[in-house]
């Protein structure tokens, strides 16, 4: 996958840069894996803005991923790899032997007309093929990881991202996350062979604001831009730092200030990714 830049025949598009797509075979997806995807503008259920500078952008469908694989010991060809606007990863449309047709997360090599299988054995350890990680040899990457069993995959799913098995001991398994941090893992959760595709993905600049507004992100105002009714760092003469830490809009400290308070999965951390 290359990365394609522009005449900048505009002050934007002299930075602005995108993928070629050349490994995607379709554009169109698979219709019955296809539903529709309305947007909440970050909005809870009572209507309120939960999440800032969320709202626009281009319609969308949601194409119906398997992250579960729990098509066990039926094999698939991979028909076609497709662009999805819902995630930076590409897919792959996998037809099985009994005619079903699924839609999985692409790994890097994984070629059309390859075939991948998903089993609660040993099998090959090939890019796209899912077991168990009792069954994957130490130091193998791998991505789409389950953190409960059959709950479906939940870790190293974005571009190029990848989980590497350090070791295995009792139950448990320790696995090296993208963000560095080392986590236990049950063997019996389910890991799909390979590192995900789309290298490419983080060397893509965006190049102008209406890009963003594309993918849905409104303007990220700086809260010392605003006035004291809207922020606690608004206000003041001049540039004001507004004299206290930085803090969120409701006023909980930011830049360093731990928020994870899950103490039932705490003894699953062997390393946390904060050295």
């Amino acid at each position: 996958m290359g990365v394609k830049t522009y005449r900048p025949t505009t002050s934007s598009l002299r930075h602005k840069t995108g993928l070629t797509f050349e490994e995607l075979t379709t554009r169109r997806p698979y219709k019955p894996l296809v539903q529709s995807f309305s947007k909440s503008g970050g909005r809870n259920s009572r209507g309120h803005i939960s999440i800032r500078h969320h709202g626009g952008g281009h319609k969308r469908l949601y194409r119906i991923i398997d992250f579960k694989r729990d098509k066990i010991d039926v094999s698939g060809v991979v028909e076609t790899k497709e662009y999805d606007p819902n995630r930076s990863s590409f897919i792959s449309l996998v037809k099985y032997k009994d005619g079903e047709r699924r839609y999985i997360l692409a790994p890097l090599n994984l070629e059309v007309g390859q075939t991948v299988v998903s089993s609660n054995k040993q099998v090959d350890i090939l890019p796209g093929n899912a077991m168990p990680i009792r069954f994957i040899p130490l130091g193998t990457v791998v991505h789409n990881i389950e953190l409960r069993k059959d709950k479906g995959g939940q870790l190293a799913r974005s571009a190029g991202t990848g989980a590497q098995i350090l070791a295995k001991e009792g139950e448990y398994a320790q696995v090296r996350l993208p963000s560095s941090e080392i986590r236990k893992i049950h063997l019996d959760c389910r890991a799909s062979v390979g590192q995900m595709g789309n290298l490419d993905h983080q060397n893509i600049s965006i190049g102008k604001a209406g890009r963003s507004r594309w993918k849905g992100r409104r303007p990220h105002v700086r809260g010392t831009a605003m006035n004291p009714i809207d922020h606690p760092h608004g206000g003041g003469e001049g540039k004001a730092k507004g004299g206290r830490n930085p803090v969120s809009p409701t006023g909980q400290p930011t830049k360093g200030y731990k928020t994870r308070r899950n103490k039932r999965t705490q003894k699953f951390i062997v390393r946390r990714r904060s050295k």
